[in-house]
């Protein structure tokens, strides 16, 4: 047997913000809050992403950050998309294949050039 990743945990300042963000990046919805945080979830079996709000803020580079890909627009639509979001430019350089961005409380991620599919729709009883 192997383990599987349940959970992501993004310690933040504003738990409500990074939730509100990561959902109109993703597509994904609030599953969850209570005082410590919110909680977000896709439509398939993707890991929930917990949004926990701490005290302290953030020093340094992550050691840990994701990798986003378009899928139903060009790399050039999508990083459009994300700035008017809220995202900005990382002092970071990616590559021809990615752009290093950072969310709203300056975490950085990557915005890849390769088109994935999307999420499928989630199942709802008739």
């Amino acid at each position: 047997m192997a383990s599987r990743i349940g959970d992501i945990i993004v310690d933040c300042g504003d738990a409500e913000l990074m939730a509100a963000f990561w959902c109109e990046v993703l597509g994904y919805r609030v599953f969850a809050r209570d005082a410590t945080g919110v909680a977000i979830r896709g439509a398939t079996v993707s890991p929930d992403i917990l949004f926990i709000t701490v005290p302290e803020g953030k020093a340094g580079k992550n050691r840990l950050h994701f990798d986003v890909c378009p899928t139903d627009r060009s790399p050039a639509e999508e990083l459009d998309r994300l700035l008017a979001l809220g995202a900005r430019r990382s002092a970071i350089v990616g590559s021809g294949s990615w752009v290093v961005l950072e969310d709203p409380e300056g975490n950085e991620f990557c915005l890849m050039s390769k088109r994935i599919p999307a999420e499928p729709e989630p199942f709802h009883e008739p």
